[in-house]
């Protein structure tokens, strides 16, 4: 298959690189340091799955160098969705998927505003990696899932073809039909932890013992599952019941990569984690006290460091 990888950073790069290594004809979009570091001396992947080295990849900055794309990988920051959507448009065939893995639950159908909703298939990542240095993805734990929403009928047979792809590269990868529930399961717990580990700026361990700041927490994901059930009747009950408990399991140095974002100065996702809880509550009539809260003192920051 012909991949584009639209936003080759941790996750994208770690796929990407992942298929790649298997003999796919792999397109990396990137920028920066990063890029260069493509260009240059290829990407490294350093994993406990193993690491790889490609001492040559395709790595451009604009997606309109890219031709035949069979497939893209989506995975541009939330904020970013829109303005990367419309740099795809020239290079998509009629029949190009776009499998789009934003945090949160509203990138399909701002992606599909712009490319055609048709052509979007809902994915969810579940790994631990970042950018260790230009060019290097660090993988940090035996976790690299993938899960993909089986889409329509006429995409169905190629988002198999992906998962049987990412498998034999060694990566976990599924394809399921109730992929729209288990984009909410894990909102349920991401919203809770970006927002508490944003807010106080702790890591999950401090926030666990110290029973108020456990006990927001918890409410935090009971707003967000009132909403997903709003917004999806026939959402299971006791999700953040569920997902207290695994919260619970995680190691104490754990917390959300939007608070990475935060210490870094960088731009947050905040506006589709606890904001998008805020606004799909208003619409459906249920109240989100908590999350309100939160979006409303992390505003300042959302486009970065205030100056």
């Amino acid at each position: 298959m012909n991949i584009l990888v639209m936003g080759a950073g941790a996750l994208g790069g770690y796929f990407g690189g992942r298929l790649a290594g298997e003999g796919h004809n792999v397109t990396f979009v990137a920028r920066g340091a990063h890029l260069e570091a493509m260009q240059q001396d290829g990407l490294r992947i350093e994993s406990p799955m193993g690491d790889l080295h490609l001492p040559e990849v395709t790595a451009i900055s604009d997606p309109a160098g890219a031709t035949d794309v069979d497939i893209v990988l989506f995975l541009v920051k939330n904020f970013d969705v829109e303005a990367a959507a419309q740099t795809l448009l020239p290079t998509l065939k009629s029949d190009s998927l776009i499998v789009t893995m934003q945090n949160g639950v509203s990138a399909r159908p701002r992606l599909g505003q712009i490319v055609g909703i048709e052509r979007v298939v809902s994915g969810i990542a579940f790994i631990p990696a970042d950018v260790k240095a230009p060019g290097i993805i660090r993988h940090s734990a035996e976790l690299h899932r993938l899960v993909f929403g089986t889409g329509t009928m006429t995409n169905a047979s190629r988002i198999n073809k992906l998962a049987a792809a990412l498998n034999d590269a060694g990566v976990e990868a599924a394809v399921s039909d109730d992929i729209e529930h288990m984009l909410w399961k894990k909102f349920v717990f991401l919203s809770a932890l970006s927002a508490m580990t944003a807010l106080t700026r702790l890591d999950i361990g401090q926030l666990r013992k110290t029973p108020e700041t456990a006990k927001l927490f918890r409410q935090t994901m009971d707003e967000t599952e009132a909403v997903g059930r709003a917004v999806c009747p026939d959402l299971p009950h006791g999700i953040a019941e569920e997902q207290w408990n695994f919260t619970l399991d995680l190691p104490g140095r754990v917390h959300a990569s939007m608070l990475d974002d935060l210490e870094r100065g960088k731009p947050l996702e905040l506006n589709y984690l606890s904001g998008d809880v805020v606004r799909l509550g208003r619409i459906h009539g249920i109240a989100t006290p908590l999350h309100d809260f939160v979006t409303a003192a992390l505003q300042p920051y959302v486009n970065g460091t205030p100056k």
